[in-house]
């Protein structure tokens, strides 16, 4: 069975994808600072034997090394990596506590960057491995009061494409997945009339729902994607078509 770690896999999109695939027959290493209530159903649902949790902090960089470690040393080889766990902080730049803009960047960037670093060494070493990054279309689109966020996201975009360049000799794929407005934490704070613009703006008149970032995680992991790398792929119900 091939262990794939998700993090931020309590809640929101990274939710959906450790239920996905878990169902898809995939070991499940879903990693958070706490486990939710949804998790631990989850977890019941698609057995013990399937699905996991493991806690970190991952703002915790100086941590990281040893619990990428820990994961290998309990689950074996790592094929894939979602790296799904982020914080959106909506405000404007000129009014924006500095530590607030340090801690988006940590979790959002450096975290992401550094796990991917201990775990992509094992890849490179076993000849295989899936890294997908989830990034945003605000990273292309840009949203008034998320200019640090989508810094960041446009950071996942621009280490998705070169990491693929560099790992793909070795037979690991890189690439990244950019939700639109999904129900999640992100969207929670628009109006319904704000919802429901976005949602009419859109080619599909709807907002995209989190199982649909999660499908496309489990077409990256398996063999449709074994020949798509260093690429970004749009879920937004045609948001920015």
């Amino acid at each position: 069975m091939l262990n794939v770690v998700v993090t931020g896999g309590s809640r929101g999109i990274g939710l959906a994808i450790s239920r996905q695939l878990a169902s898809a027959g995939y070991n499940v290493i879903a990693v958070a600072r706490r486990e939710s209530v949804e998790l631990k159903a989850a977890i019941r649902v698609s057995g013990e034997d399937r699905l996991h949790f493991r806690a970190c902090d991952l703002s915790e960089i100086e941590a990281l090394p040893a619990f990428a470690k820990s994961l290998r040393d309990e689950f074996g080889a790592v094929y894939g990596l979602v790296n799904n766990a982020g914080i959106s902080a909506e405000g404007l730049l000129a009014t924006m506590h500095n530590s607030e803009i340090e801690s988006l960047v940590r979790l959002n960037v450096l975290s992401p960057v550094i796990l991917t670093k201990y775990i992509v060494r094992h890849m490179m070493a076993d000849g295989a491995g899936r890294i997908i990054n989830i990034s945003s279309i605000i990273a292309s689109t840009g949203y008034n009061g998320l200019s640090i966020y989508g810094a960041t996201k446009a950071a996942a975009t621009g280490f998705t494409k070169s990491l693929a360049r560099e790992v793909g000799k070795l037979g690991i794929t890189v690439n990244a997945i950019a939700p639109g407005f999904i129900d999640t934490e992100l969207t929670h704070s628009l109006s319904d009339d704000g919802r429901k613009r976005i949602a009419g703006r859109s080619a599909l008149r709807r907002l995209p729902e989190a199982e649909d970032v999660a499908r496309m995680v489990e077409f990256l992991l398996g063999e449709g994607g074994r020949n798509v790398t260093g690429a970004v792929f749009t879920v937004d119900a045609g948001n920015t078509a």
